[in-house]
């Protein structure tokens, strides 16, 4: 038997079991605690891998469940994108086939302006040629007016003669009057036609009715042109031109009338016509109406007929210089003349008051003459006297205003006259001028006739050269009244060297 332990040691033994055990329940208790740990790390493990594949789980449930939301949006997309196509290309057919139609209409309104302005065009030019056609048809109505003359007017003749046998001279006026207005004349270009017969003088009177400025045309042509609007636009004439045509006319008109006139007529009863062509107007500066006379003249059927009217190269005008007639020097802008003889239009005959010969007054004032009229004047005074073959000239034509022929067989020849209406001493320069024209004319005698005076130096030039005479207004009064039967006036504002009162009234 083992010896026996003292209480101490049993103390120490027991406190060292009670340790041991401490230890020992310790070591069970941390064991179990361990094992307690790891089972709930264990558990917690195994719960947060079941919490990871439930997670995992919900995640790829989720992510599944997006991708089908992502496909089903994205389908959703391709179908709204699809639609959205669909939706675009119906949009840009209809868009298409709206500008196409629109292109379509454009093309047919282009289409429809292009024939409308071709039409437009073609309307202009038409008219163009329409109104050019008839300005050309006019100017050879004006310009052939002296050649279209009617024929067998003849034929007026013995019943014209019957008419004054049977009647008086009222009635073959009548007739004659009757005859010519059978004349057909292009339009616009016949007026009222008057006539008068003095049987003493076998003279018959014809004042005709001239067509105003209008009858000219005052354009060459119309032309289209081609500008926005298109539209017609006249070519117009050059005023000498237009002015030129109607001086032509007035004289072929002059020139016809007095053609049938002579040809309505017997010789035996008519020898002379005395025409003055008269126009109906308007005063530009006043409005009134007015009625110049353009055209003057008496012509002797002898002489007429010297005339051939059907010559193309006739020049009408030079025609009426021929004739010794007074022409308005401006007949377009109606500068008026005198008539030669003039109608009392309440009686319908001659005016008895009137001279016959000039037209003038019982006392014309000479200065107060335009110089046209003083030169026709001047050219009756030297037939009166007895010069021969008379023919005036272009007024101013190389200081010519006249010439005559002096037949007797010593001291005859060509006679150059110069006519000045002035209230001034005419300058010796003109008188020296004359002298240089007859030498270049080859001229027989000289004469300046005026109603002033001439000073010293040109008496003293004209006696030195031997062939000129100068006739001064009393000089030139008294040949009227003494062949022509005129007792004129001379209105000279202040009384010449030498002259009494009673030369100038």
């Amino acid at each position: 038997m083992a010896p026996k332990k003292s209480l101490a040691a049993q103390l120490m033994q027991a406190y060292r079991d009670a340790e041991k055990a401490k230890a020992a329940a310790a070591r069970q208790a941390e064991a179990e605690r361990v094992r307690q740990a790891r089972a709930a790390e264990r558990e917690a493990a195994q719960r947060a891998k079941e919490e990871a594949r439930r997670e995992r789980e919900q995640t790829q449930a989720w992510m599944r469940a997006k991708k089908q939301n992502e496909r089903a949006r994205a389908e959703e997309a391709r179908n709204a994108d699809q639609i959205v196509r669909d939706l675009e290309k119906r949009e840009a057919a209809r868009v298409r086939a709206a500008e196409q139609t629109k292109k379509a209409a454009a093309r047919e309104k282009s289409e429809a302006d292009r024939r409308s302005r071709q039409q437009v065009s073609e309307d202009l030019r038409r008219e163009a040629a329409a109104r050019t056609a008839e300005v050309e048809k006019q100017v050879q109505r004006v310009e052939s007016v002296l050649t279209t003359r009617t024929t067998g007017l003849h034929a007026h003749r013995l019943p014209v003669e019957e008419a004054l046998v049977s009647g008086d001279p009222d009635a073959m006026t009548d007739c004659v009057e009757a005859a010519l207005a059978q004349i057909v004349y292009p339009p616009g270009l016949r007026g009222v036609w008057r006539a008068a017969y003095a049987p003493e003088s076998r003279e018959l009177v014809l004042e005709v009715e001239l067509p105003g400025q209008a009858v000219v045309p005052a354009v060459t042509q119309y032309r289209y042109k081609a500008s926005t609007p298109a539209t017609v636009v006249p070519q117009p004439r050059k005023e000498a031109d237009t002015k030129a045509m109607y001086r032509d006319l007035v004289a072929r008109l002059a020139l016809r009338a007095i053609d049938e006139t002579l040809a309505v007529t017997p010789p035996a009863l008519v020898d002379v016509v005395a025409f003055n062509g008269h126009v109906n107007a308007k005063d530009r500066a006043t409005g009134k109406a007015i009625r110049p006379c353009l055209i003057t003249l008496r012509a002797s059927r002898e002489t007429f007929e010297e005339l051939v009217l059907d010559e193309p190269e006739l020049d009408p005008v030079q025609s009426l210089r021929y004739l010794n007639a007074i022409v308005s020097q401006h007949p377009y802008d109606l500068e008026p003349v005198r008539p030669v003889v003039t109608f009392d239009l309440t009686k319908y005959k001659l005016a008895p008051e009137q001279d016959v010969i000039a037209g003038l007054d019982s006392r014309p004032d000479l200065v107060a003459l335009d110089p046209i009229e003083f030169e026709h004047l001047i050219r009756r005074l030297f037939e009166a006297i007895g010069l021969k073959s008379w023919v005036t000239q272009a007024s101013r034509d190389d200081g010519i205003d006249a010439v005559a022929l002096n037949e007797e067989p010593l001291i005859g020849g060509l006679c150059i006259i110069q006519a000045k209406r002035t209230k001034n001493a005419v300058p010796a320069e003109a008188v020296r001028a004359l002298a240089g024209v007859m030498h270049d004319k080859a001229a027989a005698k000289g004469i300046v006739v005026t109603t002033a005076w001439f000073g010293k130096a040109s008496h003293d030039f004209a006696h030195r050269t031997g062939r000129m005479e100068l006739i001064d207004g009393r000089h030139l009064k008294a040949l009227l009244l003494e062949h022509l039967g005129i007792d004129a006036l001379i209105g000279l504002p202040k009384l010449p060297p030498g002259w009494e009162t009673r030369d100038l009234t």
